[in-house]
């Protein structure tokens, strides 16, 4: 059975037995895993504070070429983010990152800039100060692209008219981005967009640091709302933590 190496989030735990723990991970190299951490229950058990919630660890692990749980045999503390604890907003938000990669990613379907970006948005997060609302956003952004579901932006969805700005879009998840007044009427799920939120959304996904560019309330409780929206209407229900996010 082939031994593999790995960086590692810890996004979920559960009891096995008196004594060991299933794990799921989120990790840069294989993507997502289940593991088996046999004697993980047990004090003193290296495996213990290795897998505590959201944890960086670098793991060694036995793939089962059959299907079923991975073995893990090793897993070391590599770093925590200790001041989440401290916030608990940002620790509503870290918790929701770990419920979009434990619930919406591919087993073994690797993400090497999501794993990236979810560990960014972490650090943010844990940071004192730090906009909490505004980043996780932006990871919400990021990871709708990784998703294969970036919102079209620059253009009406439907017909491909490129937006100007001049005109207040609105949005439809079924078409999946902006619709021009034209193209609207055919979406019952459609809901106007302000020119403001239009473009807070097109900077949320530029590669550059608009997004982090001063926003009224208004904006961003309206950006809040939409991708909330439109992750709610991609899944099929909200996630578990969306109400208790900010904006």
């Amino acid at each position: 059975m082939p031994m593999e190496r790995a960086t590692a989030l810890v996004l979920r735990t559960t009891d096995w037995s008196e004594t060991s723990r299933i794990a799921t991970l989120w990790t840069r190299e294989l993507g997502k895993v289940r593991v088996l951490a046999k004697g993980g229950r047990r004090l003193g058990s290296s495996f213990d504070s290795a897998l505590d919630l959201l944890t960086v660890c670098g793991i060694v692990l036995i793939r089962k070429t059959s299907g079923g749980l991975d073995l893990l045999t090793e897993a070391q503390v590599v770093r925590r983010f200790a001041r989440l604890r401290e916030d608990l907003s940002a620790l509503y938000a870290a918790y929701y990152v770990a419920e979009l990669l434990a619930d919406w990613t591919e087993d073994l379907d690797p993400h090497p800039d999501l794993f990236d970006q979810a560990l960014t948005t972490l650090d943010a997060l844990a940071t004192v100060g730090s906009d909490v609302p505004l980043e996780t956003m932006r990871f919400e952004m990021v990871f709708l692209g990784e998703m294969g579901y970036r919102p079209v932006l620059d253009r009406c969805a439907t017909c491909q008219r490129r937006a100007t700005g001049a005109v207040a879009p609105a949005f439809s998840a079924e078409a999946g981005g902006i619709l021009c007044p034209v193209c609207r009427s055919g979406h019952r799920d459609q809901r106007e967009v302000s020119v403001e939120g239009w473009r807070f959304l097109v900077d949320l996904d530029r590669p550059g640091s608009e997004w982090r560019e001063p926003r009224r309330a208004e904006g961003r409780a309206e950006v809040r709302r939409l991708l909330g929206d439109y992750l709610t209407a991609l899944r099929g229900r909200p996630p578990r933590l969306l109400p208790y996010l900010l904006a």
